[in-house]
């Protein structure tokens, strides 16, 4: 039989000072709090929009020219409605947004992204599909809007159908 003098190096003891580590390593940083823009609001409006024109028209104010800077990859043939997956990527600079039109969906816009300054533009997806439809792809770059379109069959509903 061994006996042993002070306390055991246990799970729990272990554990008990690896955390008070780490929460006094914590009390040195800075911590404040995040502030988004005035102008960041959610496009409420825009996303009740019916149709394709008059969502691009409440959310951008103007209409996009197309672009062969803008890449959206889309299924040609989509087997399920509820899930097409979707991206876009562009080489184009300094782009602030990025959004997704379905033009038969009951709500025409089907998301919107704001793009950070310095991050690669680039968003993927996966959005449900009423049936076939054009698929329009928005980028805000330099305060200029560009765009590409893409048909995609849809052979199972995902909207409701």
């Amino acid at each position: 039989m061994t006996t042993t003098s002070g306390p055991l190096a246990t799970r729990r003891l272990i554990l008990q000072g690896a955390a008070s580590v780490v929460l006094l390593g914590l009390g040195n940083l800075p911590f404040t709090p995040a502030h988004a823009a005035a102008n960041d609001k959610y496009p409420e409006e825009a996303f009740k929009q019916k149709n394709e024109a008059d969502a691009i028209k409440t959310l951008y104010g103007r209409n996009a020219e197309p672009s062969d800077k803008v890449k959206l990859d889309a299924p040609e043939i989509a087997e399920n409605g509820g899930v097409v997956p979707v991206s876009v990527t562009t080489t184009l600079d300094k782009v602030s947004s990025i959004s997704f039109f379905v033009t038969e969906n009951p709500f025409a816009l089907a998301a919107s992204y704001k793009i950070a300054e310095g991050t690669i533009p680039g968003v993927a997806n996966r959005l449900k599909m009423a049936k076939t439809t054009k698929l329009v792809a928005i980028v805000e770059a330099d305060g200029k809007l560009y765009s590409a379109t893409k048909e995609v069959k849809v052979t199972v509903g995902g909207c409701g159908g």
